[in-house]
């Protein structure tokens, strides 16, 4: 359940901040996208399907790789926000499960998008999309948002291309997405699932959330590990040497999700369910804006 003393606690983002944050997210957004503008800002990677009138060919001919030119353009925004509602969201050894903690980040978002009266929507997927709100603007949408968070029900697993696909069909202008996950999955779905949102957005944040016995995994000895996603159990004995393999391969999954986020020209944060929620969400916003402001 969303706590509502967050909400309280949104409530006290002095005005700067909240002008800060906003204006490199909502309105008054510097964006930087495909197609438009006077000089070029900044390069993406080349996918399938963009436009070959934007590739850079001088960068082409040094590099041999196709990377695509971004423009700068005003316009307001609609913020869309993906919460990963699957299984293995439903873990939590502190106050919080993982999916509430990503949908108290998303409702911040909402909130400051709601301050601003812009539209937003909120939607949770795990193979396919589980809920979808049409994009709106007001306080109704907002408390919306939080009641059918707090009745989302977690279920199957993880994946974000299959969802994704069908998502982008959703976005009718060029928007902000966020995405929030554990990202428990197969890097490539990962990585195909970002492309079609990215290809719809004017930017795009990622954020990974994880438990901190996901992150430092301090089991040993025998143990019995239940799959929450497909319910399998597996016994294993964990030795000092398995655990350290564990922590190698579960950063370097994280940093594979990051790398992803960079070729795509997404803001990546990766943050943990057991530090003070606001904190988090003061600190990832305000990062965001500061890399902004620096662009």
């Amino acid at each position: 359940m969303i706590d509502l003393e967050f909400i309280k606690q949104l409530k006290k983002l002095d005005l700067l901040a909240k002008k800060r944050i906003m204006s490199s997210y909502v309105g008054g957004q510097r964006s930087l996208r495909q197609g438009r503008g006077i000089e070029p800002v900044d390069h993406r990677e080349y996918f399938p399907g963009d436009d070959l009138k934007f590739v850079d060919w001088k960068v082409y001919g040094k590099t041999e790789k196709l990377f695509v030119k971004r423009y700068e353009e005003e316009k307001s925004l609609t913020t869309h926000i993906l919460v990963d509602a699957s299984n293995s969201m439903n873990f939590g050894t502190g106050k919080y499960k993982k999916y509430d903690f990503a949908s108290m980040l998303a409702i911040g978002f909402a909130y400051l998008v709601t301050n601003e009266n812009e539209k937003f929507a909120v939607n949770t997927y795990n193979t396919e999309l589980r809920e979808t709100m049409q994009p709106r603007r007001g306080r109704k949408q907002f408390f919306n948002a939080i009641d059918m968070l707090n009745k989302q029900r977690m279920g199957g697993m993880t994946n974000l291309e299959k969802a994704a696909d069908r998502y982008a069909d959703l976005i009718k202008t060029r928007s902000l997405c966020i995405v929030i996950s554990d990202f428990l999955e197969p890097i490539e779905t990962i990585r195909k699932g970002l492309i079609h949102l990215a290809k719809k957005s004017r930017n795009m944040i990622v954020i990974h959330v994880a438990d901190t016995a996901e992150k430092r995994f301090e089991l040993q000895g025998d143990v019995k590990l239940y799959d929450l996603e497909t319910d399998k159990i597996k016994k294993l004995y964990f030795t000092p040497a398995i655990r350290r393999e564990y922590g190698i391969k579960f950063m370097a999954h994280i940093e594979r999700v990051k790398r992803i986020c960079d070729d795509v020209g997404a803001d990546f944060y990766s943050v943990v369910s057991d530090e003070p929620i606001f904190d988090i969400f003061f600190k990832v916003t305000h990062i965001a804006t500061r890399g902004h402001e620096r662009a």
